[in-house]
């Protein structure tokens, strides 16, 4: 009997009609330039699709709020090679301090189903053991939304030849740094191969009291402070003020600017570093560190180094670029909520 994990988020967070949401994700995509201009904090810009694109980062909230956005990441993919997709999400509603897999068949989606790479994911339970690589229930796999968001726009992009692919989803869960490393280490193989692309899901900063995170940046000191708190890197009340000052939601946009550099200089160390100083709410902060882990087992700092310095001439080396970054809504006051969304490429 084929098990198939359901489409449980289709009807609320996209919509569940299979024509209207093709037509959604091709108006998004169509509306992402041929040259996409690479933002802050690296880069110039590209060519869409990018050639020997390996792995991506795009965002999993509704749709509506990230579809444009998770766009640019898409589009930066050339399907031409590509055999099989692994789908890294964070765990919102199962603590997990290892990884976990679907025990599935297939994957729905309202235009058609994705089957799942079964043969891969005995692989790495015969490999590693069955305990670093656990399988997740269908209640876990179906309640969470940071892989689900990602696979319409997989069948879109694959849509003319979805059957020759292949999906590998993996839960990530809170890892500890040396964790994420041996993660890194355990899939660095199939990143090193160029018909497997990695999907990263990740929003970045979620700010507001709602999410108990109000960091700001204080315009005179530059210094950190969580608003209406005392939690902070200076408590004063005049770096409250001087944080209040300007638009919280370029404080927010520094914060995590600050994180893009980071992962775009492809140092997972110094990724987690940043994560310690600021405790910016990245949900997908483990994902994104496995893939660190994993490019950074495949390459010395000092080659990666070098190849930031070459920028794009240095073809045959990892380039990891932004490409696009918005946030739910540009928050004013303390009162005020916002999530905040990027999507990058990662190449060589």
């Amino acid at each position: 009997m084929v098990r198939v994990r359901e489409a449980s988020h289709a009807g609320s967070w996209y919509t569940a009609d299979g024509a209207q949401l093709g037509g959604e994700l091709q108006d998004w995509l169509n509306d992402v330039p041929d040259t996409i201009p690479e933002i802050e904090p690296a880069g110039s810009s590209c060519q869409a699709p990018v050639t020997g694109v390996r792995a991506i980062i795009g965002p999993h909230a509704g749709l509506s709020y990230s579809g444009a956005t998770a766009a640019y990441a898409y589009r930066c993919i050339d399907v031409a090679k590509v055999r099989r997709v692994f789908l890294l999400g964070p765990s919102h509603h199962v603590y997990l301090e290892k990884c976990a897999v679907s025990a599935c068949d297939e994957y729905e989606t309202p235009m058609g189903n994705i089957r799942v790479d079964t043969d891969a994911i005995d692989e790495l339970r015969s490999k590693w053991g069955p305990d670093a690589w656990q399988f997740m229930s269908t209640r876990a796999d179906e309640d969470e939304h940071s892989l689900e968001m990602h696979l319409p726009f997989i069948y879109k992009i694959f849509e003319a030849s979805v059957d020759r692919i292949r999906l590998v989803p993996i839960m990530v869960g809170n890892l500890r740094l040396e964790r994420e490393r041996q993660y890194g280490e355990m899939l660095a193989p199939y990143l090193a191969d160029e018909e497997n692309l990695f999907v990263i899901s990740s929003d970045f900063c979620h700010w507001g009291s709602r999410f108990r995170f109000t960091l700001c940046r204080d315009e005179d000191t530059q210094a950190f402070v969580h608003l209406g708190t005392t939690r902070s890197t200076t408590t004063t009340a005049a770096a409250a003020a001087g944080a209040a000052a300007q638009p919280i939601w370029k404080s927010i946009r520094d914060l995590d600017w600050m994180g893009m550099r980071e992962i775009a200089r492809l140092d997972h160390r110094a990724f987690a570093r940043y994560l310690e100083e600021t405790d910016n709410t990245i949900c997908g902060r483990h994902p994104i560190g496995v893939l660190l882990a994993a490019v950074n087992s495949l390459y010395s700092r000092d080659q990666l180094d070098a190849a930031l310095a070459a920028g794009s001439a240095a073809s045959d080396a990892p380039r990891l670029r932004f490409v696009k970054y918005d946030q739910s809504s540009k928050a004013l006051s303390p009162r005020d909520s916002s999530v905040s969304y990027a999507s990058a490429y990662l190449c060589w």
